[in-house]
């Protein structure tokens, strides 16, 4: 028999996640607050479909809390403080309880690199302070600690931090850099970056990690390590369009670093599909 995953905030992350998943031959459920998500998961084979938002603990009931697998891949419901409360803080606290309700063999939350605030394109792991953090960062870290490192119903926990995730219909960039607009911030400041099958490969990766591995915090990232600057004069340059200009500084403060994923190519083996913004762009100009 597959194994069971049950998959929360199951959006654009998410739902390449759950064809993965299916393609394995596990039973997929699905929590997901769109309802246009919700019919694509259903076209595509999820068994259990529920459209909630994880705060409305009206969803608890409908899904089985005996899981081999779970993984909260929420994102901010809004962009302000209240989206990243509602949706990071109430919204997995509600799965950590429901979780903790039942029986869940491997648990894993979806959190961010913005949690690291360091400046001067210092390389991160993460042992790194997250000290200064915003405060978006800051309720991140909160989120992460709810269900971290596992007990009461909870087998094992997982923390991936993810870098700025792109892929399929989700290019902002390069939409950005077609349409001649300029950009915000400063140039020289590195973008990290994970393509969205790669951070699927690395959720499945940790999932499926020995018994011997109780639980751990990953940084996933493609490890290319690139300026805002190097990147758009590519994409310029593979688009024919004329390069894009910054609109100027950011600050000292503004977070500038490149975040090291050492840990889970180390431990799991892991590497990605698209080493570079050039592999993982290319794929996305190509259809």
């Amino acid at each position: 028999m597959g194994k069971k995953l049950a998959i929360f905030g199951c959006g654009y992350l998410g739902s390449a996640l759950a064809q993965q998943a299916l393609k394995l031959g596990w039973h997929v459920s699905a929590v997901t607050r769109n309802a246009d998500t919700a019919s694509c998961l259903d076209d595509s084979g999820v068994q259990k479909i529920v459209v909630a938002d994880l705060d409305d603990k009206s969803w608890t009931g409908e899904i089985d809390s005996t899981q081999d697998f779970v993984v909260n891949c929420v994102g901010a419901a809004s962009p302000d403080l209240d989206g990243y409360l509602k949706s990071y803080v109430d919204g997995h606290d509600s799965v950590v309880t429901w979780a903790r309700s039942g029986e869940v063999g491997t648990f894993v939350f979806t959190s961010s690199t913005s949690v690291y605030p360091q400046t001067g394109r210092c390389l991160v792991d993460e042992t790194a302070s997250s000290d200064g953090v915003s405060e978006k960062g800051g309720l991140l870290l909160a989120a992460e600690q709810l269900g971290f490192p596992g007990g009461e119903g909870i087998g094992r926990s997982f923390i991936l931090r993810l870098a700025g995730l792109y892929g399929p219909g989700r290019h902002l960039l390069l939409d950005s850099v077609r349409n001649g607009d300029i950009l915000s911030g400063d140039g020289d400041r590195i973008l990290n970056l994970i393509h969205r099958d790669d951070a699927c490969s690395a959720i499945l990766g940790v999932l499926q990690a020995e018994e011997r591995n109780i639980g751990r915090i990953y940084n996933v990232s493609d490890g290319n390590h690139s300026s805002r600057s190097e990147i758009v004069t590519w994409l310029a340059e593979k688009m024919g369009v004329d390069t894009p200009s910054f609109s100027g500084s950011e600050g000292t403060d503004a977070s500038n670093r490149k975040i090291c994923s050492d840990r889970i190519r180390g431990e799991l083996n892991w590497s990605p599909l698209y080493p570079s913004f050039r592999d993982g762009y290319d794929s996305i100009l190509e259809k």
